[in-house]
């Protein structure tokens, strides 16, 4: 079913006009990503492939330079911290949703309260877990007030999409997204693409691309393929063997660390020789050679991302030990004992290649193990729902604060989105390092919360992931850090 905004026709008959009311060219570019958004909504769901659309159509207080630089965005300058749990940010004048409708300080209670009402359940809470609530000084001046002191807040707003609360309570924002960014929604033809087009309005000056469609292509061979063919300007996840291949591609050290979250209360992978075990059966470095060719390197006992604060450099990489991983699995008497694996295809690199792998790994320790590869809805409802939690689910973390609390906060801490542990003790130290502002004892806090999930074997870490991309020969783009594919970055060359 395809969803239209209406009211566009006459911002796009702009597009088309010169100001002398010629006609001029329009640059329309298509870009191919592994997976159909679950849902338009910018705040709900932790989505990589609503964030690929939604970081076009919508934008946060504030933003970051494609180098990782923290900088105003809605807000017109950095934020002042009025006193341990209140920051104040003064709004951007002039801006307004694609609807007509302006953005004020009224839009950001609404988007502060929206996100953490418990109603809600955001799956988006990993990145706002002090945020207490917001309140209005006048029109243009909002205050955002935490739960504690939060050394991290600035960044946190980086991450908080910014709605109309008038379309909110009225509108469709599942299916027919309105925001303030340089892109407005125009339509989206269910499991095959979605439009976009630039908003003529936009506070920011008109971007160079006009319009942009996005087409749903989980297979990295079919996306390589259309790549070749001319269909596409630019893919996602462009696989290493093909980089000399392509017209054009890029690559940068990303955010995403692969990592198997492990059920910790499940029959199986409740006894810790078999977590053990999960970890020593894995060569990860037979891995890192045949599958990424250099564009990954393997992480180093957590999926927390080095470049975030709050790293532990001290820790050890997991060994291959084989004939050890055997000898645990029959120690736990869990010979032949099922392991249910989850995953997904298409939405990270080389996704399904990981998960296939390390299943043949764990089914060497003598484990009966199958895989599940779902669609990525249902994969999502696996990761973060409220059903029972997977033995082990795959997932490519990524860390766009830069900051420990988003990834400890979302996987280790027991009440987190994706967490599979009931460790009670963790969770109230990962709740102190949030609030901690004295960097010296937040980093040890840190040191010690990563060492206790190493050591208990929580996790199954992999790889520290690169950003591929593949690009057309009239593509002009460099990528970002945080892998963000914002559209007025780039341009084409006719």
């Amino acid at each position: 079913m395809t969803f239209r905004v209406l009211a566009m026709s006459a911002g796009l008959a702009a597009l088309f006009m010169s100001a002398s009311g010629g006609s001029v060219s329009a640059q329309a570019i298509t870009i191919a990503i592994g997976s159909e958004p679950s849902t338009l909504d910018p705040q709900l769901r932790d989505d990589g492939g609503e964030r690929q659309v939604n970081d076009n159509i919508y934008e946060a207080l504030m933003a970051r330079t494609p180098e990782g630089e923290l900088i105003e965005g809605l807000a017109a300058a950095a934020p002042e911290q009025i006193d341990e749990t209140t920051w104040q940010f003064t709004l951007r004048e002039g801006v307004t949703f694609h609807n007509g409708a302006p953005f004020n300080a009224d839009a950001v209670v609404a988007s502060v309260e929206r996100v953490i009402d418990p109603e809600n359940n955001s799956e988006q809470m990993a990145y706002f877990g002090t945020i207490a609530g917001a309140e209005k000084v006048d029109d243009m001046t909002v205050i955002i007030l935490t739960s504690g002191p939060d050394p991290i807040l600035p960044s946190r707003m980086y991450w908080m999409k910014m709605i109309d609360p008038g379309y909110a309570a009225e509108g469709d924002l599942a299916s027919a997204p309105v925001g303030t960014g340089p892109y407005m929604f125009e339509s989206w033809d269910r499991g095959t693409e979605l439009e976009l087009a630039a908003y003529p309005d936009y506070w920011g000056g008109e971007p160079e691309i006009d319009e942009v469609t996005y087409r749903f292509v989980p297979e990295p061979g079919t996306r390589l393929s259309g790549l070749m063919a001319g269909e596409f300007d630019v893919i996602t996840n462009l696989l290493p063997e093909f980089t000399s291949t392509v017209p054009k591609f890029a690559a940068v050290p990303g955010l995403e660390t692969s990592v198997f979250v492990l059920g910790t209360d499940n029959e199986v992978t409740q006894d810790p020789k078999v977590r053990e075990a999960l970890n020593l059966a894995i060569d990860r470095e037979a891995m890192v050679q045949a599958l990424f060719m250099g564009y990954a390197s393997i992480a180093k006992g957590t999926h927390v991302n080095p470049a975030a604060f709050g790293f532990n450099d001290d820790l050890d990489y997991y060994d291959y030990d084989p004939e050890r991983a055997r000898a645990l699995i029959e120690e736990a008497d869990a010979v032949g004992a099922p392991l249910v694996v989850v995953g997904e295809s298409g939405r990270w690199l080389k996704d399904r290649e990981q998960i296939e792998a390390v299943a043949a790994y764990w089914a060497e320790t003598g484990l009966d193990v199958t895989t599940d590869i779902q669609e990525f809805s249902q994969y999502l409802d696996s990761l973060m729902g409220d059903g029972p939690r997977p033995d082990a689910i795959f997932i490519a973390n990524s860390n766009e604060l830069l900051d420990a609390d988003r990834e400890t906060s979302f996987i280790y801490h027991m009440d987190g989105a994706a967490a599979s542990n009931s460790d009670a003790e963790m969770a109230e130290m990962i709740d102190e390092a949030r609030v901690e502002t004295d960097e010296d004892a937040r980093q040890a806090l840190y040191d010690e919360i990563l060492k206790r999930a190493h050591d208990r074997n929580y996790t199954v870490p992999l790889f520290n992931l690169q950003d591929i991309y593949g690009m057309s020969e009239r593509m002009e783009w460099q990528p970002r850090t945080d892998a963000k594919l914002i559209i007025s970055e780039m341009s084409v060359s006719e």
